[in-house]
């Protein structure tokens, strides 16, 4: 028996086709609640102020860069979204005098315009604003070199290669409407897939890659980047894997409660504290790493409760 079609973009998988039991059960979830979820290999973790979920954010880049050096070479793989956290990761660097010339960084992903990668003309480049954001801060002296700076392109195999002989410390991410890390999107609703979804294991086997992007990601960059002008998102990504992911020591999802909405965060953290895993919530998924922490800003839970405005 096929699943149900979404309710949101019927040509796709995503979490409307999940049993309305989980659904329900996320919806009920309190703060503390989500927080009593926490079990061995995947901790949840509360934060009462934005000064201090961003600070503990761009931490996460000077404890990785710290643990490096010239013959055991470390980095983090960080997002665009949230951004917050880059200028302070620059300014603790200068703060520091931390070296970065053995340390390294893997963009999580770029935008693909169809034919390639967009270049940082483009207003909407990652690589752009990671750079803006928090590189071009970094004193020259103490800045990592070009070569260490990996960002993905339309050709995936040079990046795909960077991760060899680098421990990556720990890949950082946000989640967005869809419940992806990364672009990491559920997959169209077509071909084999079009009863089912793919199951977990093969939706793990998939590395870095030029992806489709649902309508709902494309949606929700429309609305957080580009004033909800949609014809100037991209409707293709280059993004970073599950066989990135699962290279990383650490996987570390920051909730700020402005990408994803109330049910969004209480559903992925339910799925992963119970192993429910189902590759139409590509978030559910990193319940099988052995390390992934959830980092909420509490004022930004928010509740399931119905309010009409």
């Amino acid at each position: 028996m096929p699943r149900k079609l979404s309710t949101i973009a019927p040509d796709w998988w995503d979490y409307t086709t999940l049993n309305n039991e989980i659904i329900n059960d996320a919806a009920k979830l309190t703060p503390r609640q989500m927080e009593r979820l926490s079990r061995p290999g995947f901790k949840v973790v509360m934060y009462d102020t934005l000064e201090d979920f961003y600070l503990a954010e761009a931490l996460e880049y000077i404890d990785a860069w710290r643990q490096s050096t010239p013959d055991n070479p470390v980095g983090i793989c960080g997002p665009i979204g949230p951004t917050e956290q880059l200028p302070l990761v620059a300014r603790l660097v200068n703060s520091l005098g931390l070296s970065l010339r053995s340390s390294h960084f893997w963009g999580m992903d770029e935008w693909h315009d169809g034919k390639r990668e967009v270049s940082m003309d483009h207003p909407l480049s990652f690589e752009k604003a990671d750079r803006e954001l928090c590189f071009n801060r970094i004193d020259r002296r103490l800045r990592m070199p070009d070569e260490n700076m990996h960002f993905p392109k339309a050709d995936t195999a040079p990046f795909i290669s960077s991760w060899e002989g680098v421990r990556c410390a720990v890949m950082q991410g946000g989640q967005g409407d869809i419940k992806h890390w990364a672009f990491n999107d559920p997959l169209p609703r077509k071909g084999k897939w079009k009863n089912s979804p793919p199951s977990p294991k093969e939706y793990r086997k998939l590395g870095t890659r030029v992806v489709d992007l649902h309508p709902v990601t494309l949606a929700q960059n429309a609305r957080t980047s580009g004033g909800g002008n949609i014809t100037m998102v991209p409707q293709k990504a280059i993004t970073v894997g599950p066989q990135e992911t699962w290279q990383a020591e650490k996987v570390s999802i920051w909730h700020a409660g402005t990408h994803d909405n109330p049910l969004g965060q209480r559903l992925t953290t339910l799925m992963i504290a119970k192993n429910i895993a189902d590759s139409a919530v590509p978030m559910s998924l990193l319940g099988d790493h052995p390390n992934v922490q959830f980092n909420f800003y509490r004022g930004g839970i928010g509740t399931c409760a119905v309010e009409m405005h």
